[in-house]
């Protein structure tokens, strides 16, 4: 949360003597960054303000029409009327207009103004973690939608793919080929790589970047979007929350992007993914280690942290067995170790 000294502070008024007390109440309370102008014109062309302190009787317009002015920017100030006026209907005019309160000039004012501003301050950092939070659970379900997508485009392009891709290598060691059919084949195969590549990217979004492709057109950026892990891509599958957060957090140590799945069917269709290089399961392992397949079915490494019995787990072939409680550095080390380079 923003200390008072970050905060930049604007008065409007253009009576010396209360600028000087206003000033004064600021820099008493830690507000270090403090502007003063004495007309809404001023005001209104100035930019910068955390805070406005609007006098509402000013020498060319009034402190509603500076609201109106100042709440349609697209990051407004707050605005604190303090006028020598005081009246409930002025006060309700004030707040209705985009003011976040209202102060009076007489004995009150030292000590209102602080706690005025604090509360102002607060709602600001409030709004500002509330517009963040929203931006990550757009970006999240954007991020989501891909990662439906890519299930999809792994389950219904990977063996088609490996089957196209089979036949033209098959097709390559037939005798008597032509050179120009050689190289047709060699097209192909080349094309068909590609396609494989491109998957693999998809495989490895991180997020949901886009760039402009025609006018009016936009798609994903793959080079952009995809997560520079050194260890490739770990899906990981936690029966306890909390535990998952942890391995989380542990495989982001040891270099890996990172694939979250919340249960046993989508742990089953990411381990087939293409471009699938580590397997974690933590917490119940027996739970999750059989929608893994057989071991020699398996084109990817398997790490188990277990909170039950690590049996299963060694029986299946995983790569790494740990059991809860684990050592943070010794688990980074053995998911570096799996590391194929």
């Amino acid at each position: 949360m923003a200390e008072p000294s970050k905060l930049s502070v604007l008065v409007v008024d253009d009576d010396r003597d209360m600028t000087r007390l206003l000033q004064a109440i600021l820099a008493r309370h830690g507000y270090a960054a403090v502007r003063h102008v004495t007309t809404g014109a001023e005001a209104i062309a100035l930019e910068g303000a955390d805070v406005v302190l609007l006098d509402y009787q000013l020498p060319d317009v009034s402190g509603l029409d500076v609201i109106d002015a100042l709440r349609v920017r697209p990051e407004p100030p707050a605005i604190v009327i303090v006028t020598g006026h005081g009246s409930e209907s002025l006060a309700a005019q004030a707040l209705r207009r985009g003011a976040s309160d209202y102060l009076v000039k007489d004995a009150s004012l030292a000590e209102l103004l602080p706690e005025v501003l604090e509360r102002v301050r607060r709602e600001r950092e409030l709004r500002s973690a509330l517009m963040a939070a929203e931006r990550d659970l757009i970006a999240a379900e954007r991020l989501a939608a891909i990662g439906e997508m890519t299930v999809t485009l792994n389950h219904e392009i990977n063996n088609p793919l490996m089957a196209a891709t089979a036949e033209v290598a098959i097709l390559l060691t037939e005798p008597g080929l032509t050179t120009e059919q050689r190289e047709s084949l060699d097209s192909v195969r080349d094309a068909l790589d590609r396609i494989g590549g491109i998957v693999r990217r998809i495989g490895s979004l991180r997020e949901a970047r886009a760039r402009d492709y025609l006018a009016g057109v936009r798609m994903i950026d793959l080079a952009a979007s995809a997560s520079p892990g050194r260890e490739g891509t770990a899906v990981l599958c936690a029966t306890d929350d909390a535990l998952g957060r942890i391995v989380s957090g542990l495989l982001g140590r040891a270099g890996y992007r990172i694939q979250r799945c919340a249960s046993v069917t989508e742990l089953a269709q990411w381990s087939t993914a293409v471009g699938i290089s580590t397997v974690v399961v933590a917490g119940r392992c027996a739970e999750l280690l059989p929608a893994l397949g057989l071991p020699g079915d398996r084109g990817f490494r398997l790490a188990a942290i277990c909170a039950d019995d690590p049996a299963p787990a060694r029986a299946a072939g995983a790569d790494i067995v740990m059991t809860v409680p684990i050592d943070p550095e010794v688990l980074v080390t053995r998911l570096r170790a799996l590391s194929p380079g």
